[in-house]
């Protein structure tokens, strides 16, 4: 048993050692089309797929195939003699750059010559995706498809529908691969055009150099990188997608390099891991072992117990299952050899404790089967947080690393442009203390510090304009004095400063005072705003008052009888007036007896009473 141990030891080395050293063997195809014959030439492809040809030459790919501006049969060609080459390979890739369409829900890939002059023609005259897919599919571990052919298609406006209901899509429509592994992406999402660039290559392409070569780099985080520039490059209108899922573990377009030391980020229990899944992958007792006897400490060490047990719990159930069926077989012999009944009892009996122990032991390897997957979980599960950790260390450190950058590049510009703006500008004069002071107290009016007239003294006026326009310019220059400094910190200012200052009734229009205009009706409050005029009250006044407490008197000092009785005639005299009595009446003495004067309200002096 030593023995077969120490050989299961070996061989298990013997695939951990085959397995790191040996490398991928990666191919791709990269296809350019731009002068199209029957419709205008684009102008980018050729030069995309030159510049992505050369990164993966780079990159340090097996074989590397680059094709411009082929016919529908050269495209077809090239596509079988690629998925030759593809048959050993690791990691197949091809990137298309050209124009494509989609019809009924399918994307072809359009050849130099394709006239499509109906929607039938795309049948015969383009190149399906499921072809180039088919190129890809034999490599094992990725399969991945690269399409910028998502211009705006101007076949697409001249063909002739066969059928109407037949659709021709915007751009190329959503794919879902069937095959494991797989990874088609597009330069934009389903349904939507990409860009073909102003420059010498479209910003997918850029994006594409700019990423998909960094080593190490999972091409699912490099393609969220692509997304991210070809958004910013676009200003949010053209959004590369990719279709498909890969596994749980990173796929680099390139392998990241082994340091000769490892450095912080380096982690201690790869090696470990990759033992441990290959121990996983055997799922035999003397891999366990052998990989206990290597790594006897540890997180996985810990698993791989867990691994024994259920191989154990696995071999007691299937000798259980063994004893319960060679007991059934000897009872069977006896029933048939009609033994007597107790050792028929006893037979049974032995079958039933069989029959119990394999029950048992049924139950015991489910616990154990179920105690390793939730290991296995909480293994996966680690894993999975400690690459998160190193992802979000790794971002942190490139962000403060690209930032640094940034920030020394700005100050080397802003350094550069000082010394520029230096070297052109002249020596400043300094202008005699006369025409200093005037000049500086026309600034001051000029930014709306100073309303007086500028003259060459420099007063209390100027010392005050100065004091105001250090408060509002955020300035500290001494108000005593004028120099050029001065002049030259007002010079810089473009407009005004100083806030302008109108009376009540005016508000400031620029860089004068206003009037306030109500309409009718409204006023000018004391916040500058027109409010509605309120109505006057009447008021009263103190001579209105005093004559009515005169007229209120007169009557109380009047008896109530004769007021009653009163003809409402009134008589007067020099010592005032008063109601003619009752019985009376008034007659003027030229009227004669009889006559007049009954009909008056009010007499003169001349007036008799007269009594019956």
């Amino acid at each position: 048993m030593n023995i077969v141990r120490s050989f299961s030891a070996l061989i298990f080395a013997s695939l951990v050692t085959c397995s790191s050293a040996q490398a991928e063997k990666r191919v791709a195809l990269v296809i350019g089309n731009s002068a199209y014959k029957n419709t205008l030439r684009l102008t980018n492809p050729v030069n995309d797929a030159t510049l992505v040809g050369d990164m993966f030459k780079k990159s340090g790919f097996d074989a590397v195939d680059v094709k411009t501006d082929l016919n529908a049969s050269e495209m077809r060609r090239t596509l079988r003699d690629f998925a030759g080459r593809v048959r050993d390979a690791d990691m197949a890739v091809i990137y298309y750059a050209g124009h494509g369409i989609e019809l009924d829900g399918n994307n072809y890939l359009i050849p130099t010559d394709a006239m499509l002059e109906t929607d039938g023609d795309v049948l015969d005259e383009a190149v399906a995706l499921d072809r180039a897919l088919f190129a890809v599919e034999p490599a094992k571990r990725l399969r991945l498809v690269i399409l910028d052919a998502c211009r705006d298609n101007p076949f697409a406006k001249t063909m002739k529908r066969m059928v109407a209901s037949r659709a021709i899509g915007r751009g190329l429509a959503k794919v879902e691969p069937t095959s494991p592994n797989t990874m088609i992406a597009f330069a934009a999402k389903a349904g939507s055009t990409a860009s073909d660039g102003d420059s010498r290559n479209s910003p997918f392409a850029r994006a594409l150099v700019e990423h998909l070569p960094k080593p190490g780099l999972d091409l699912r985080k490099a393609f969220g990188f692509v997304r991210d520039d070809v958004l910013k490059n676009t200003g949010n209108r053209q959004e590369p997608y990719v279709y498909g899922s890969l596994g749980g573990d990173d796929v680099p377009l390139v392998q990241a390099k082994p340091a000769a030391v490892a450095g912080p980020q380096a982690n201690p229990q790869d090696s470990v891991r990759r033992d441990y899944e290959l121990a996983l992958q055997a799922g035999l007792r003397e891999a366990w072992e052998a990989f206990l006897q290597t790594y006897p400490d540890g997180f996985y060490a810990n698993l791989a117990r867990v691994q024994l047990k259920k191989i154990a719990a696995e071999e007691d159930r299937a000798q259980a299952t063994e004893k319960a069926r060679l007991a059934e077989q000897e009872k069977v012999k006896l029933a048939a050899d009609r033994a007597q009944k107790a050792e028929l009892e006893k037979a049974a009996a032995a079958a039933k404790v069989a029959e119990d122990a394999r029950i048992a032991a049924e139950r015991h390897k489910q616990a154990e089967q179920a105690k390793a997957e939730a290991a296995e979980r909480e293994r996966k599960a680690a894993e999975a947080a400690a690459a998160k950790t190193l992802a979000e260390k790794q971002a942190i450190e490139k962000a403060a690393a690209e930032a640094a950058a940034k920030q020394a590049a700005e100050k080397q510009a802003i350094d550069a442009e000082s010394k520029k703006v230096a070297a052109l500008s002249p020596p400043p004069s300094t202008p005699p203390s006369v025409d200093l002071s005037r000049s500086v107290q026309l600034e001051l009016r000029r930014v709306g510090c100073m309303k007086a007239e500028a003259n060459a003294n420099w007063g209390e006026t100027a010392q005050r304009s100065l004091t105001l326009f250090n408060k509002y310019a955020g300035t500290k220059f001494d108000a005593k004095l004028a120099n050029v400094d001065v002049l030259d910190a007002l010079k810089a200012k473009p407009g005004r400063v100083c806030p302008l200052v109108c009376e009540h009734g005016f508000r400031a229009d620029g860089d004068a005072c206003a009037k306030i205009t109500c309409r009718a009706g409204y006023r000018v409050n004391d916040d500058n705003e027109c409010d509605k005029t309120p109505e006057k009250k009447p008021v009263a006044r103190r001579d209105d008052v005093q004559r009515r407490d005169s007229d209120r008197q007169q009557k109380e000092a009047s008896p109530a009888g004769q007021q009653a009785r009163s003809s409402g005639q009134v008589i007067c005299n020099s010592a005032g007036c008063r109601p003619v009595r009752s019985g009376c009446r008034l007659v003027t003495p030229t009227a004669g007896p009889g006559t007049g004067g009954a009909g008056a309200g009010v007499a003169g002096q001349n007036a008799v009473e007269v009594c019956n």
